[in-house]
């Protein structure tokens, strides 16, 4: 049954904000829903007087909206990650909770903190959150601030298109926090698998808010992928060929053209969806001529490079902090590049292991199991490589470290699993339990989580000029490593007895000791989040005391490392000539790696614009009036994206000049002030005495 519109307001009205519902019926549900309402209102309030009181507005929008600056750019993909990341943990925090409450009996089935439906929307929105808009932003974010610098250059191929992609990422993540105040979110979990999604069983906005904002942060995605293949194919500094590249650009390369491959499937399943939804096409209606399986193979032809697109990142964080943290020069390079290409092109040969009970003949299955397996090789020497580098190094146990032996701990367990759930007789008896959301988690977490935490706490200090606090980091990284074993570990043995997986309530009270002890980790998980934000202010509290302006606080191999904290603009007074792998190391190792150039040219860098913050703007108008069928606003916005794309196609644009001059100037004073500054051992890294000069008598990487 349609619902009844409004010309102007479409299907707008007043009954569509959780608070009609806490009118209607209070109960600890409506509660729940309209305190997050709340939360949401009020976190946006805080935050609009908080730049008002400070006077922001000007500089937030000249500095940083506007900029077309990768580093910066990376920089607020990160800040959104990590709003997006609040939400989504305590989203697991209230689904834990609620399965903690859950126990029901034949007479009264329903129990627990939430609604059914709420609970289905619950990890609908924490599983797309946590994919999309927070493990994505988060991977993009670090290269976008990583890459340019590794690499030897001043910016991306593409600045403007990196602004675009941010505004898109951004437009999205705001329809899923919108869903929150006006409307409802779907129910369908974070693939929205029809024919449940269809417009006969989900009438409502529900499915079109996730539709929206897929579609919308997939473009993004799709033009960040050509963005960083064609930076680092074309923009690398003289004399690094690819096997001089860090590991960490590799890594970034294969994600680079995963999603080239992988964003335009999950683009097409999600516009067929929309047709379906919207005009009636029946691509997934198998009683008018379609078929639901083209869905789940289009779909999971992505998801399953996405896994690898989010976990790759991560392990080349991993490559570059067990070498810089041990002192010692990274194992197996060749084997690791080898390793990484393998898994970038394995990945898209195993989509169907996410669908074996769905039909397909044994021999099919056989095949799909098989390649399964084989992707766990690579992986598997990847570790070895790592734990080959600590092998007898100096190994500092800071902050990423303490993310690495985590790492190394848990993602060994669920990649055993993931060769358990390879074997499809397996698959067919845990696919629908909760051993199958203990496998996911136990590989996203440690794999993705862990490796982006311990990246930001590295190159924390090359962006803000001075380091994260070792001591609450370390606290925090505990607390995510023991808030992970006791939430998710109790789910494998929960889907052995017989849990399913998505279920709102459950009748066998053996389940209950462990969804008690599940329960405890997601408070230790929520713990976890208070102290990350914790680390952040108390050392920006202490920012005089943790400074590092020279700029190499782990005494680092990579080019990163030669410029100041924070790193200026351009990146390199003058583009680094490479001789060798790890090349400032070998400058170290060469006696005065702070050597200026002898002479210095201007430089031209890309200037401000608004073209990205525009177009964020009318993507999410046409996303909500999408969900909302306000035509008009549909219209207009799609009317803005073509007269935007339009002018900015014929508006010529020039670059900022930084003058020769006051580039010298600027280096010259910052090679002076390492020239006086005392070097830190690696003993001393933790201390005050740590400015970011190193002692280059110790081995560099």
């Amino acid at each position: 049954m349609s619902q009844p519109t409004s010309p102007i307001f479409g299907r707008l009205d007043w009954t569509v904000t959780p608070y009609t519902d806490l009118l209607h019926e209070v109960t600890s549900s409506t509660i729940v829903g309209a305190g997050a309402a709340t939360v949401l209102v009020l976190g946006t309030l805080g935050a609009v007087a908080l730049i008002t009181r400070m006077g922001g507005w000007g500089p937030l929008f000249r500095d940083w909206l506007t900029s077309a600056d990768a580093k910066k750019i990376g920089i607020m993909y990160i800040v959104l990650a990590l709003v997006m990341m609040a939400r989504g943990i305590v989203e697991g925090f209230v689904m834990r909770a609620h399965q903690a409450t859950a126990l029901g009996t034949l007479s009264a089935p329903e129990s627990g903190l939430v609604a059914p439906d709420h609970f289905a929307q619950l990890f609908s929105t924490h599983g797309t959150i946590m994919i999309f808009f927070v493990a994505m932003p988060l991977l993009i974010g670090l290269i976008n601030f990583v890459l340019p610098q590794q690499l030897g250059a001043r910016d991306m191929a593409f600045p403007v298109l990196n602004q675009v992609s941010l505004g898109l990422t951004a437009a999205g993540a705001a329809l899923v926090m919108v869903s929150l105040l006006i409307g409802k979110f779907g129910t369908g979990g974070w693939t929205m698998y029809p024919p449940y999604t269809g417009i006969a069983y989900s009438p409502g906005e529900g499915v079109d808010y996730w539709l929206w904002a897929i579609a919308i942060s997939g473009v993004g995605s799709t033009l960040t992928g050509m963005n960083f293949a064609v930076t680092i194919f074309k923009k690398r500094a003289p004399g690094m060929h690819f096997m001089r590249m860090p590991l960490f650009c590799w890594t970034s390369l294969c994600v680079a053209i995963m999603l080239i491959y992988a964003m335009p499937a999950l683009t097409v399943s999600s516009a067929m969806l929309m047709l379906d939804r919207y005009a009636g096409f029946h691509f997934f209606t198998n009683g008018a001529g379609g078929n639901m399986m083209n869905y789940a193979n289009i779909f999971w032809m992505f998801g399953h490079p996405e896994v690898y697109i989010l976990i790759l990142p991560a392990f080349g964080v991993f490559s570059e902090i067990s070498s810089t943290f041990s002192g010692k020069k990274l194992y197996g390079y060749t084997s690791l590049v080898i390793a990484s290409m393998s898994i970038a092109v394995v990945s898209f040969t195993v989509w169907l292991h996410h669908f074996f009970t769905m039909g397909q003949s044994a021999g099919v299955n056989i095949a799909f199991g098989i390649a399964t397996m084989i992707i766990g090789v690579p992986t598997g020497v990847k570790i070895y490589d790592w734990m080959a580098t600590m092998w007898r190094g100096q190994v500092r146990i800071t902050t990423p470290i303490v993310y690495l032996i985590g790492f190394f701990m848990l993602f060994v367990i669920g990649g055993l699993s993931g060769i358990i759930l390879a074997n499809p007789s397996i698959d067919y008896q845990v696919h629908n339990s909760t051993f199958l959301v203990a496998h996911f988690h136990n590989v996203i977490i440690p794999g993705v989580l862990y490796g982006m935490l311990a990246g930001i706490h590295y190159w924390f200090p090359k962006a803000f000029g001075f380091r994260l606090c070792e001591t609450w980091g370390r606290r925090t990284a505990c607390l995510f490593v023991g808030g992970f074993l006791l939430t998710f570990m109790p789910l494998y043995v929960l889907g052995l007895m017989g849990m399913p997986r998505r279920s709102s309530t459950f009748q066998n009270p053996d389940f209950l000791p462990l969804m008690y002890v599940a329960g405890m980790g997601a408070v230790l998980m929520l713990c976890a989040l208070v102290s990350l934000g914790w680390t952040f202010w108390s050392s920006w509290r202490r920012r005089a005391e943790l400074a590092v302006p020279g700029g190499d606080p782990w005494n680092g191999g990579t080019l990163e490392w030669s410029s100041p904290a924070p790193v200026p603009a351009w990146n390199f007074p003058r583009i680094p000539d490479v001789s060798a792998r790890d090349d400032w190391s070998a400058a170290k190792r060469g006696g005065d790696p702070w050597k200026g150039p002898d002479d210095y040219a201007d430089i031209e860098m890309p200037a401000n614009t608004r073209f990205g913050v525009v177009l964020a703007a009318a993507a999410f108008a046409l996303g909500f009036a999408m969900v909302w069928h306000v035509w008009w606003m549909g219209i207009a916005a799609l009317l803005a994206i073509v007269a935007a794309v339009m002018w900015r196609g014929m508006i010529v644009v020039e670059p900022e000049i930084v003058p020769a001059a006051a580039l010298e100037r600027a280096d010259r004073q910052f090679r002076e002030w390492v020239a006086t500054t005392p070097p830190a051992s690696r003993a001393d890294e933790e201390t005050p005495r740590n400015r970011g000069v190193p002692d280059i008598t110790e081995f560099a990487g």
